[in-house]
């Protein structure tokens, strides 16, 4: 599904970064994520069915609801609706296991989460892209969900998953001692995408800074808040409630970032920019939080006379 590509974009240094490296990237990416999963992380899903229903139905339902209510109250422009919509529709980062683990939270129900969450992805991505598409810029820039299309997306999101899986299983050893530099180089490698597309689109956020930026800001403390707050009302035990809080509010904003820009799909500048300006929300939040739900915990708790 393509969208018209955004007029005036640096022609050369993009359509390289965008058709080679960027793919490249991505797929180093998701082989990162998949060298860290193994078939117990998905088993582990069956273990604990009621958490895992809790995280699927906000990611899958109460986000992009959110997003959508938050694309008309900040009145975005069609295409910043559209990567609003987009980052809501992307799974959680690998970033939520991190955050996850500094808040003392289950960080085994993290990785099994990203795991399911980054399967799914595979058909809600593409379904509510094309749906924001039809909404927010008209029919005639929505594309029919092709077979071509949605086999793009699989080869460059699950297939690097399913192989770094498979060396996980057969070359455990040699599968962990690649984990750690594949995953610093595609952070470094997204540093530089995040920084390119500020630098180049600064315009763009400088004008729509006070919307957008509202907009990323509101949307990840409403992801925080609702993903820790409804486990814990359908009586979900703090841990779990910390791992679905972080798994639901730190997104995989490199994945957005990346679709979006991707020839293969959305191939806009604009709509990359919402999750840019998530990126070092998130990181902000997100470490906040950590931080306050760890001061909570130590703190003693009064004793009643």
């Amino acid at each position: 599904m393509a969208a018209t590509p955004d007029h005036g974009k640096p022609a050369a240094m993009m359509s390289a970064i965008t058709t080679i490296y960027l793919p490249l990237a991505l797929a180093i990416i998701m082989l990162g994520l998949g060298l860290s999963l193994t078939m117990a992380d998905f088993r582990r899903v069956l273990t604990q069915p009621r958490a895992v229903a809790v995280a699927l139905l906000v990611q899958v339902v109460l986000l992009p609801l959110t997003a959508f209510a938050l694309c008309h109250l900040f009145v975005l422009t069609p295409e910043f609706a559209v990567g609003l919509m987009l980052l809501a529709a992307s799974p959680g980062g690998t970033s939520a296991n991190l955050f996850s683990h500094l808040a003392r939270g289950d960080v085994a129900l993290n990785i099994s989460l990203t795991a399911v969450n980054s399967v799914l992805a595979i058909i809600t991505l593409p379904l509510l892209i094309n749906l924001s598409l039809l909404y927010f810029l008209g029919a005639d820039k929505s594309v029919p969900l092709q077979f071509g299309k949605v086999a793009q997306v699989v080869a460059i999101v699950l297939v690097p998953v399913l192989i770094g899986m498979l060396l996980r299983h057969r070359q455990p050893a040699l599968a962990m001692r690649f984990e750690r530099p594949v995953k610093l180089f595609s952070m470094l490698f997204l540093l530089a995408i995040v920084v390119l597309v500020m630098v180049s689109g600064w315009k763009a956020i400088t004008a729509h800074l006070p919307s957008v930026g509202g907009a990323m800001l509101t949307f990840n403390l409403i992801s925080l808040a609702v993903g820790y707050q409804l486990p814990k009302l359908v009586g979900l035990g703090r841990p779990q409630a910390i791992a679905i809080g972080m798994e639901i509010g730190v997104h995989n904003s490199g994945l957005a970032i990346a679709l979006a820009l991707s020839p293969l799909l959305l191939n806009s500048q604009t709509m990359a920019i919402p999750a840019t300006l998530y990126s070092p929300i998130m990181m902000l939040t997100a470490g906040a939080f950590a931080w306050w739900l760890t001061r909570t915990r130590r703190s003693p708790q009064p004793h009643l006379d």
